[in-house]
């Protein structure tokens, strides 16, 4: 089965129209730059800095996240003119623009050609002017801001010290204040020289400069820059740029990204039709854009601190969006990328060591605080069931004892521990969704402990994850808001959705409906319970996928909806894969065909939903491959359906894990598995270890009757 040239069907524009937020230009797997087109820089719909159908161009920056819901980078921005046509400085012609793995082009109604690629941490673009008298507009002030009011915008930057070093060269660093408040390096290079350069005026709380510089060019009239970021120092920058690209041909830059994006790209291989190829192939893009190493070539990196440190493997990983990595792309990376892992949770155990706490949501190395719960905790269990030993367990452990024990922002354990849950009423934001979601947490603590032989700690979390259970109103059939005297929250509607930037309640961009399934990720038995039984189980999920949405929001999680389901947003994910624990399992396939092809397509707005750092990526990858996990840390998968015929996974070791379909057709519904010399799989999943040493598992599939 050949599986090479799989980048030829990665199709960067595939959810950039829309809530998908992903970005079409280039980076490196992993990189720590991103250089792309900026439409505007502030916005709910602008958080990558692009819209597809947005035609206007405030300029090309060098940083940014996929698919997030908050815009921060947007570093360093640059912009080519035509002084002969300044006034079409700022536009566009769509039918020129270009977009593939390490590649991104357009020409502008200036009719200066733009040219994007990167190594990973140095952003190469090269300008074609129609003449020889050519502009660039260097920004430094820019950034992609986390604002909501257009017309109180704050300052970006709190501070910056940038030297023109020479007519090719322009170094500095900026202090940002954003989601988070972060300072990067840089230096900058053309490889002609300026022959003017002027400061332009700086506007009410502007703290960096704008530089409008003049050429005169040579020969070709195309004119290069190089880019490099550090979070170190500008020595760093410029030790990266020379390191990583120390000459000046554009096309081999670009040859060897591409290069290096087919060895990834290439670990899975499947037999499917172009479309599905290509909506496949960009998943695993996506899912590989994040997290970011943001140390520099030397392994120096700037931590939580501000102190500088040398990490021991050269990989220091920052874009950690644990509130929806952990579900399904965290294990996902831990199958196709097994030699980043060690190294995800070495970063983490580092920011403990700093902040007493694990990360939560990181940009640029700095926490956000973005969304609930301490999932780092899931991941590292995660890690450690799955046999990665890179890191010290008995020192995972303690981090995860005190990131649960010693309160932080988000996580108040005097309260949730007095009340068995948070109470509404002194808690006034998102009480049962944290309540939830810290069960969770407290069940991997527990499992972590369990694991390491320390029966006190095993206890008392084991204690802590069956709060869920005081929540639980038997009268209403939901996890409920409760106050500290004990009554419910009143009045209660299980249908409304609340979100803590547009409307405050209980709940996590999701309602009661969504978050009733969160405690099934660990303890499904114990749910069942609540119920009443299996069929009561079974019943509920079928009114979960029958209930109709009540005036469904994008903004409050509600979106690719069916019933109460929002695959667009991350609490969904697993709950379709639990049919296989109801009295229907085959129901379970029914919906993952339908969300696949109804709700994921080929096109700029064939992604319904953020990707969230490559989770939604994640669900299609491994959805597709024909398992999920619901508990994603207990190293097991649950078996759904597959979309294709034949996919290999190409392991470590020469190895090779197969999904082989018979009679596969879109229409035929799973009947059956067997994994390895066709031996019977007694339960509904299969394990991590299953996969890692090979084998092949075959579906038998029949038509529907």
């Amino acid at each position: 089965m050949a599986f090479s040239q799989n980048s030829q069907w990665v199709n960067v524009f595939i959810g950039t129209d829309g809530t998908g937020h992903t970005y079409p230009g280039p980076s490196m797997p992993f990189g720590m730059v991103q250089p792309g087109p900026d439409n505007r820089d502030f916005g709910w719909d602008y958080t990558s800095g692009y819209q597809y159908k947005d035609e206007k161009l405030l300029g090309f920056s060098q940083t940014r996240f996929s698919g997030t819901g908050i815009n921060e980078m947007g570093d360093v921005l640059l912009m080519p003119i035509n002084p002969k046509k300044a006034n079409l400085r700022n536009a566009y012609f769509k039918n020129t623009e270009v977009g593939k793995v390490g590649y991104y082009a357009l020409t502008k109604k200036d009719d200066v050609k733009v040219e994007l690629t990167c190594s990973e941490r140095v952003a190469f673009h090269q300008y074609t002017f129609p003449e020889a008298e050519a502009q660039v507009l260097v920004n430094l002030q820019h950034g992609l801001r986390f604002v909501f009011d257009e017309n109180h915008q704050k300052g970006l930057v709190l501070e910056s010290d940038v030297k023109i070093e020479n007519s090719h060269t322009i170094s500095g660093y900026c202090s940002t204040q954003n989601w988070v408040n972060r300072k990067y390096f840089f230096t900058l290079t053309f490889d002609q020289p300026f022959t003017q350069s002027a400061l332009l005026e700086k506007k009410e709380n502007d703290k960096a400069p704008q530089y409008l510089l003049n050429f005169s060019l040579m020969n070709s009239k195309k004119l290069k820059v190089k880019i490099a970021l550090s979070t170190v120092s500008v020595e760093g920058a410029k030790m990266n740029l020379k390191t990583e690209i120390p000459h000046w041909d554009f096309e081999k830059v670009y040859q060897e990204n591409a290069k290096t994006w087919e060895k990834y790209l290439s670990r899975i291989s499947i037999e499917a039709p172009p479309k599905q190829k290509e909506i496949f192939y960009t998943s695993m893009y996506h899912l590989f854009l994040q997290p970011s190493n943001i140390a520099d070539v030397d392994g120096k990196y700037r931590g939580v601190d501000d102190q500088i440190a040398i990490a021991a493997n050269k990989a220091y990983y920052s874009t950690l969006s644990n509130w929806d990595i952990y579900r399904g792309a965290f294990p996902l990376l831990q199958i196709l990328v097994p030699e980043k892992i060690d190294g995800i949770i070495e970063t983490m155990l580092i920011h403990h060591k700093v902040k007493g706490f694990l990360p939560i949501w990181t940009a640029w190395g700095q926490d956000n605080y973005c969304m609930i719960g301490n999932h780092a905790i899931p991941m590292i269990l995660s890690a450690y069931k799955n046999g990665f030993k890179g890191f010290d367990a008995e020192e995972a452990l303690k981090a995860m004892v005190e990131t649960s024990t010693k309160s932080h922002i988000n996580s108040d354990w005097e309260l949730y521990n007095q009340y068995g849950y948070y109470p509404f009423d002194k808690l006034d934001n998102e009480a049962v969704s944290r309540s939830l979601e810290s069960g969770y947490d407290d069940w991997c603590v527990a499992e972590m402990a369990k694991n390491l032989n320390h029966k006190t700690v095993e206890n008392t979390f084991t204690q802590r994850a069956n709060y869920y259970k005081n929540l639980y109103n038997q009268k209403t059939g939901f996890f409920q808001g409760k106050d500290t005297k004990g009554n419910w929250r009143t009045p209660f509607d299980p249908l409304m959705a609340t979100s803590p930037l547009n409307n405050p309640g209980d709940y996590t961009e999701a309602n009661a409906w969504q978050y009733f399934w969160t405690p099934t990720q660990y303890d499904i038995n114990g749910v069942t319970q609540l119920l009443g039984g299996k069929s009561q189980f079974t019943q509920k999920l079928n009114e979960f996928f029958t209930t109709e949405a009540k005036n469904p929001n994008k903004f409050l999680g509600q979106e690719a909806m069916i019933g109460q389901y929002a695959h667009g947003n991350e609490p969904s994910h697993h709950i379709i894969y639990l049919y296989a624990y109801s009295n229907e399992p085959k129901k379970a396939q029914k919906y993952i065909h339908q969300v696949i092809h109804q709700f994921h397509n080929n096109t700029p707005d064939g992604m319904i939903g953020n990707d969230d750092c490559g989770q939604m990526s994640a669900w299609y990858i491994l959805s597709t491959l024909g398992f999920y996990p619901v508990n994603p840390a207990n190293g097991e998968y649950v078996l759904g359906s597959p979309q294709v015929k034949k996919a290999v996974i190409h392991l470590s070791k020469n190895k090779n894990f197969t999904v082989d379909t018979k009679n596969f057709s879109e229409q035929n519904i799973y009947n059956e598995s067997r994994f390895l010399n066709d031996k019977n799989i007694k339960n509904p999943f299969i394990t991590y270890q299953d996969i890692m040493n090979g084998g092949t598992l075959t579906f038998e599939m029949i038509s529907p009757q």
